[in-house]
């Protein structure tokens, strides 16, 4: 008897001073419906002052049991958000998991000089082999001129997740305003990891 094929779905989990109506998450659950991929991002509480704790729970609770269905896909601080909520969950044995895919948008894992307000993020080091062996697809999305997260911190979160990057020309943060109320870059990396 085969393994039930579990249904495609994507949590996306916003970042600093966001939610779950800003830049191009609507678009993404829209672009994405029609491939039968339920897509949802919960409002990560307290966006303004965020809280690393708060952040986890509410991630956490958002992705569930990881699966060969889910993608997980993060922007800006929601990137290290998904790398530490995925980083708790059990690995090996009775509680192994896996992941269709993680897409990281202007992700980072070290301190931002200009935002010493999230430091408490990424105040602790993560091994991330766990995360590499449990998701079958890992992509770093990043603007070569992004302002708020240097491209810099991008790429070594990629390197350090060994992680496919995509290089966007003149994507700034990938927020709304920069011009991003849809992200066909996204979407492709989606339908991608769950074909």
């Amino acid at each position: 008897m085969s393994e039930a094929i579990p249904p495609k779905r994507v949590v996306v989990l916003h970042g600093y001073n966001a939610n779950p109506g800003k830049h191009w998450f609507d678009w993404l659950a829209a672009e994405l419906a029609p491939d039968g991929i339920a897509v949802s991002t919960p409002a990560l509480p307290d966006s303004a002052n965020p809280s690393l704790d708060a952040w986890l729970a509410a991630a956490r609770e958002a992705i569930g049991a990881p699966d060969a269905g889910l993608v997980v896909i993060g922007h800006s601080l929601g990137s290290i958000t998904a790398v530490k909520a995925l980083a708790g969950l059990p690995h090996g044995g009775a509680g192994a998991w896996q992941l269709a895919g993680l897409v990281l948008v202007s992700g980072f894992d070290a301190p931002l000089a200009n935002l010493p307000e999230l430091d408490g993020f990424t105040a602790q080091t993560l091994d991330y082999g766990p995360i590499i062996q449990s998701t079958r697809n890992r992509r770093m999305i990043v603007s070569d001129n992004d302002e708020i997260v240097a491209p810099a911190f991008s790429r070594d979160l990629a390197e350090a997740l060994e992680a496919d990057v995509t290089v966007v020309p003149v994507g700034g943060h990938f927020r709304a305003d920069d011009g991003y109320t849809s992200f066909p870059e996204v979407a492709s990396a989606v339908r991608t990891m769950l074909a």
